[in-house]
């Protein structure tokens, strides 16, 4: 693998590059066999697996010293596993390609990861700063149609930009400092999207109080009980059209290529077969993503996992499918579910009993879908608007490691401000 191959920008680097092979000692890991209960008893040194990426996955843990499993002595010694030492820099290869971190103690890894033991040329800081500059070049060459991978002879041809020590350890300084902050804004916009919902939702149930409406209960609105959908369908290229849960994030935009069903199987289930205006709601799993049914559905089934709702003539089907989606709807499938199952299952006597308040005329309604409308497309403005700043940020976090790590300017009187302008707290 090419330095242009994998990463362009080293071909900028002021300083030489080097195999990082060479100037650290390269490693990996491995599982001890599983069929052996003796290797998993006393298990005491730390094992780093696929299972503690998700420490890594927002980039602000540099170094990692607990891990869901450990290993015990006597299956690294009947193993190819190895204990590594404290320092170790090391990167995941397998599935979740490309992350990173220094091991905060003497570890073991599986072998979904390699691993480097810096020698005196080289420092354990920096070298992290350069393979994040790496990773989303590693993530665009990863290969495989399962699990993405990136090959030992791929990982031994590795180069990183060789400063001397101490102009290592300057950078490394520098982009400690400068990526936490890019990473406090990150986490700032983060929390703000977290806020949307709840904002959403109370303003939603503010616009309801605005408007004359009377208690009710769901079922009252429809013209008949929920409906649970097909329990075991059989796929056919073609059929009738079958809609999952996933398919309600876009339903008008993922109706032309819908998997199909056999007619045998939907006519089995003619109470859930698809009419234009249904609201199709989540039961299982994932509660309350709801949908209006546009046309282009219409005789289509759905599965297991969605109930069709079907509302009276005068119910107006965006604003039942706004309160689905509030926490009002929520907290009563909390307390219908509650959370001792891992899949939850929503009930249709349950939800035909949930309460809400209605507007008491259509006019009344139509206002009050305008206005909760306006709400929800507000917050997908302000969601949309977060979702691009967090892109912008995560742009320059990229543009400052790959500057600093081939010497494109001096991080010694480098004040970094210009880091974030643009992107505001």
């Amino acid at each position: 693998m090419t330095e242009s191959r994998l990463a362009p920008w080293l071909s900028v680097s002021r300083w030489p590059t080097a195999p990082i092979r060479l100037v650290a000692r390269l490693g990996s890991g491995h599982t001890p066999s599983r069929s052996k209960p003796e290797y998993w008893e006393n298990c005491t040194v730390p094992w780093i697996t696929l299972a503690d990426v998700w420490q890594l996955r927002d980039g602000r843990t540099a170094v990692i010293t607990e891990t869901k499993e450990k290993v015990s002595p006597l299956g690294l010694a009947n193993s190819a596993a190895v204990k590594h030492p404290a320092g170790t820099v090391i990167l995941s290869r397998t599935a979740s390609v490309g992350f990173s971190a220094i091991m905060g103690r003497d570890m073991a890894t599986s072998q979904d990861f390699a691993t480097w033991t810096c020698g005196p040329r080289l420092e354990p800081r920096y070298l992290l700063h350069a393979l994040r500059g790496m990773a989303p070049d590693l993530k665009r060459v990863a290969t495989g149609s399962t699990h993405k991978t990136i090959y030992m002879p791929d990982i031994e041809q590795l180069r990183v930009p060789l400063p001397p020590l101490e102009e290592q350890r300057r950078i490394a300084d520098f982009l400690d400092a400068e990526t936490a902050r890019i990473e406090e804004l990150l986490a700032l916009r983060e929390r703000q999207r977290q806020l949307l919902n709840p904002h959403r939702d109370a303003q939603v149930r503010a616009h309801f109080r605005s408007i004359g409406t009377s208690p009710t209960r769901l079922k009252f609105l429809l013209t008949a009980r929920p409906r649970y959908g097909v329990l075991v369908p059989k796929f056919e290229d073609t059929g009738i059209k079958f809609i999952r849960v996933n398919d309600l994030l876009d339903l008008s935009g993922r109706s032309e290529s819908l998997i199909t069903i056999s007619p045998e199987v939907s006519a089995q289930y003619p109470t859930t077969i698809v009419r234009t205006g249904d609201v199709l709601v989540s039961v299982v799993g994932t509660l309350g993503r709801a949908a209006v049914a546009p046309h282009s559905v219409s005789g289509a089934n759905v599965n297991r996992a969605i109930a069709v709702l079907r509302p009276h003539p005068n119910v107006d089907r965006e604003l039942l499918t706004a309160w689905i989606n509030t926490a009002e709807f929520q907290d009563q499938a909390q307390l219908a579910t509650g959370n001792d199952s891992a899949q939850r299952t929503l009930g249709m006597e349950d939800m035909a009993n949930f309460h809400l308040e209605w507007p008491c005329t259509a006019s009344d309604q139509r206002r009050l879908a305008l206005l909760v409308q306006g709400s929800v497309a507000r917050s997908l403005e302000l969601a949309d608007a977060l979702k691009r700043q967090s892109a912008v940020l995560k742009e320059r976090r990229q543009a400052i490691i790959t500057a600093a790590v081939t010497g494109q300017f001096d991080v010694s009187t480098a004040s970094g401000r210009n880091v974030t302008e643009g992107v505001t707290a």
